[in-house]
């Protein structure tokens, strides 16, 4: 099982060249967890950029995949893990999660690069 967060997901779902180093992380969406939040953030995302049609159809095609709940004790988790590593929310909640599963993290933000399970794609100019 693979994780992808919200940046991969966007990339992906909009057709960028960097979307183009993800799909071995989507070859059998049920085997892919998506963190609720990352649900949120895509749409949000979509919601300003595009409209609510296509936010609506990405959501769609995230919930294929396992859609996991960001519940009390993952948001305990989360908190610790922001505190340890000073992470942003959501990556906090998004690594909480990765390691709940013990599932490779698959994504090319900054803030998660270094930490261990976690499959960094390199973005050009980013």
């Amino acid at each position: 099982m693979k994780l992808v967060d919200s940046c991969g997901w966007l990339e992906v779902l909009t057709a960028t060249p960097l979307g183009e180093a993800y799909p071995p992380a989507f070859k059998r969406y049920g085997e892919l967890i998506v963190p609720s939040v990352c649900v949120l953030e895509v749409a949000r995302r979509l919601l300003d950029d595009v409209d609510d049609t296509e936010a609506t159809e990405a959501v769609a095609i995230m919930g294929q995949a396992r859609v996991a709940p960001l519940d009390l004790a993952l948001a305990l988790d989360a908190a610790r893990i922001g505190q340890a590593c000073r992470l942003p929310f959501p990556d906090n909640a998004v690594l909480a999660l990765a390691l709940r599963y013990g599932v490779e993290l698959w994504t090319h933000d900054e803030h998660l690069r270094d930490l261990p399970g976690i499959h960094f794609i390199e973005a050009p100019g980013l």
